[in-house]
């Protein structure tokens, strides 16, 4: 789950995660659903039922595994069950379309669900969601600019490699070139020997 869908399982954890993207069908088609079919994802019997018989319709599906939904009271599982679906939309967005691998903005969702919660039971003020955002933003970018910098450093071992390669490379051709040169004066002295002894013999 940490590799297809880190944010998704930072978020509302790896089983919870993994029950929402086998019913959907697939990362891309959790991606697509809006927040509104992710809050009640496994649900949709009681959805039918409840539109049939014009009764009151299920506030969650399978998100109700997550802990948020158990430890929030009565009156307040459905608001915080739709607050952490609109979250887990966008953590699949996030995970499906995102170039890069990193949990940073699943870290940061979770404690906007835990700040929600502590305000729906405590009423203390939770920090805006561009804030939280603009945080997880500069993380990634620092994370991207290391990785960046462990590239380079790989790449710079490589090329070092190739030129060291490369000079050995010229090394023996030289040291070649010079050995032909060499041989070659040697073998025309050899010729000029025999021309010379012909002649005496003559």
């Amino acid at each position: 789950m940490h590799a297809v869908a880190p944010n998704l399982s930072a978020l509302i954890g790896e089983t919870v995660g993994a029950r929402l993207i086998s019913h959907a069908g697939s990362l891309t088609n959790l991606a697509k659903y809006p927040a509104s079919t992710v809050q009640i994802l496994g649900a949709e019997k009681a959805l039918f039922r409840a539109l049939k018989t014009r009764g009151n319709t299920p506030k969650y599906g399978l998100i109700f595994h997550s802990s948020f939904i158990g430890r929030a009271k009565q009156r307040n599982k459905g608001r915080i069950s739709r607050y952490l679906a609109n979250k887990c939309s966008i953590a699949s967005r996030i995970d499906c379309f995102m170039d890069g691998s990193t949990n940073v903005f699943g870290e940061k969702m979770k404690e906007q669900v835990e700040e929600r919660l502590r305000f729906y039971e405590e009423g203390v003020a939770p920090r805006k969601n561009i804030d939280m955002m603009t945080d997880a933003m500069k993380k990634v970018k620092e994370q991207l600019g290391d990785e960046a910098g462990d590239d380079d450093e790989v790449a710079g071992k490589k090329d070092k490699k190739k030129d060291k390669k490369k000079e050995k490379k010229r090394a023996a051709e030289a040291a070649a070139a010079d050995e032909k040169a060499d041989e070659e004066p040697s073998a025309k002295k050899k010729k000029k020997e025999k021309k010379e002894k012909k002649k005496d013999k003559a």
